[in-house]
């Protein structure tokens, strides 16, 4: 399962187009929100019900954790510690994470990226501790570590977390059916 975790303020574009491309492709994937509420309110008003609570997720090998941008919705992940703890014990099982823009500063903050080929946003680098991170990139893939740059990366990141689950000649495939 590949659940994007939603905090208050994530940027919608980060958590919208990797999503609907995943579907595309095939793959299960659930929007999990982070604090009281599963109604979300992103970056820019758009609104999202997530599927389930973050809290309520055992993560096991195989699952795939997602952390869309969006600096209210970082903040937001940042300061939940059962969020974090999930993230901790997704990394920790095994499990695979991805990233998009300042949201990969969630996954530095947990050094869950130390010693790791990253993008980020232009300008987080300061944020992103001992990762070794290249804004030129729009993807990035090391090992089970997926970033990606920013907003305008995030058909390119849905691609990328599509070819890692389902293979290259799926992701050609949404691609083409996309005209992208």
């Amino acid at each position: 399962m590949v659940y994007i975790l939603l905090g208050k303020g994530f940027e919608e574009i980060e958590a919208v187009a990797p999503c609907d491309i995943l579907r595309r492709g095939g793959v299960a994937v659930r929007y999990a929100a982070v604090g009281a509420s599963r109604t979300v309110e992103g970056a820019h008003g758009i609104t999202i019900t997530a599927e389930l609570s973050a809290d309520s997720i055992s993560p096991e090998k195989g699952d795939i954790f997602v952390v869309p941008g969006g600096m209210g919705g970082v903040d937001s992940i940042k300061a939940d510690k059962e969020a974090m703890a999930l993230l901790e014990k997704a990394a920790a099982c095994g499990c695979d994470l991805a990233a998009i823009c300042a949201g990969t500063s969630v996954l530095a903050d947990l050094s869950l990226l130390d010693g790791k080929q990253i993008t980020c946003y232009p300008g987080c680098e300061n944020m992103m501790g001992k990762a070794l991170c290249s804004t030129e990139l729009s993807t990035n893939k090391d090992g089970s570590i997926i970033t990606a740059r920013a907003p305008g990366s995030a058909i390119d990141f849905g691609l990328a977390l599509l070819s890692h689950i389902a293979g290259k000649q799926a992701a050609d495939r949404v691609r083409r059916e996309l005209v992208y």
